[in-house]
């Protein structure tokens, strides 16, 4: 909510919608000095969830007035090709009921605004950039380790697209010495997601990760994979910094130092740089935004596709007054 700072004009309002995999959150305002509504609601079935949805902005809508655009960080894999007849759609996630789900298209025609969508962790990093730990870099990362593990890799300022948005929670890693773990992935067994996501910590140690203390012997083998992730990171993108959050690295603060512990011995001084050598501890450190970040990046989303619109209006309004 408001920390003191004036509030924009309600003319100025965007909305936002953090779809996560067990629960999706609904945001309206401008930034973080500036939230004026919020509203959680659990994932469940698509056509249920996204009436929900609805319905919160529609009841924001009459209460606040009109938004100037909507932002979407979703889980994915999301279609981002510009000019796919399926682009803002969910497409082959291990959801299986939320396979081939228009979203983005869906809710902006509800609304009427503009509308950006990206996946979610690539928002939280886009959030981070603007207003939290990843201020003043052109390049870092945000990783979520919760109910899956995903990260946003943003280089040169933008996050990266090919064919595609990048999926690294999906990627294989050296396993640890005597870990006969299979994984939880439904499509891969034990990538990354599949050895140290939450889902994959209660299967591997028959308890929630919330439950477990700092020395249950199941952290030597999160610890490590994750260690694994950021190796693959720094030799890839090479990020400035990178930011670890989500709800299993908010719960379980001692990971931070078992994945630098892992992350240097990893590496073994191949790679040189300041950001590493003056200390992991300034390299690999919690999001500024805390558990913001994913709510802050829809609205972050927001604001690009109101900024997208304005500088496609620019060249006509010009050319108007000449």
């Amino acid at each position: 909510m408001s920390q003191g700072q004036p509030l924009s004009p309600a003319s100025k309002l965007l909305a936002g919608v953090e779809l996560g995999g067990t629960k999706c959150v609904c945001i309206l305002g401008t930034g973080p000095e500036d939230v004026r509504a919020q509203e959680r609601l659990p994932t469940g079935e698509r056509e249920e969830t996204l009436r929900q949805i609805e319905a919160v902005l529609e009841r924001w809508r009459a209460q606040f007035g009109p938004v100037r655009a909507l932002g979407i960080a979703s889980f994915g894999p999301v279609d981002l090709k510009p000019g796919s007849p399926t682009y803002g759609f969910i497409t082959s996630t291990s959801k299986l009921h939320w396979r081939n789900t228009d979203v983005a298209p869906r809710l902006g025609r509800k609304l009427g605004v503009p509308v950006r969508i990206d996946t979610d962790v690539n928002g939280a990093a886009l959030a981070e950039g603007r207003w939290g730990a990843g201020q003043g870099l052109d390049d870092y990362a945000y990783v979520t380790v919760g109910t899956g593990i995903g990260v946003g890799s943003i280089v040169r300022g933008r996050p990266i697209f090919g064919m595609n948005h990048t999926e690294l929670g999906h990627i294989r890693v050296a396993r640890k010495p005597g870990d006969t773990f299979p994984g939880v992935c439904p499509f891969h067994g034990d990538c990354i997601e599949g050895l140290a996501s939450g889902p994959a910590i209660e299967a591997r140690a028959g308890k929630p990760a919330s439950q477990l203390p700092p020395d249950h012997p199941a952290w030597d083998f999160v610890a490590h994979g994750l260690g694994q992730l950021m190796h693959t990171m720094v030799l890839t993108t090479a990020p400035q910094r990178i930011l670890l959050g989500g709800g299993v690295m908010s719960a379980q603060m001692h990971l931070f130092q078992r994945i630098r512990d892992e992350l240097k011995r990893s590496l073994n001084r191949y790679v040189e740089g300041t950001e590493l050598e003056n200390g992991l501890g300034q390299y690999l450190v919690p999001p500024g935004l805390r558990t913001m970040s994913g709510p802050l990046g829809a609205l972050a989303l927001a604001a690009d596709a109101e900024l997208a619109v304005a500088v496609q209006q620019a060249p006509v309004a010009s050319a108007a007054t000449r």
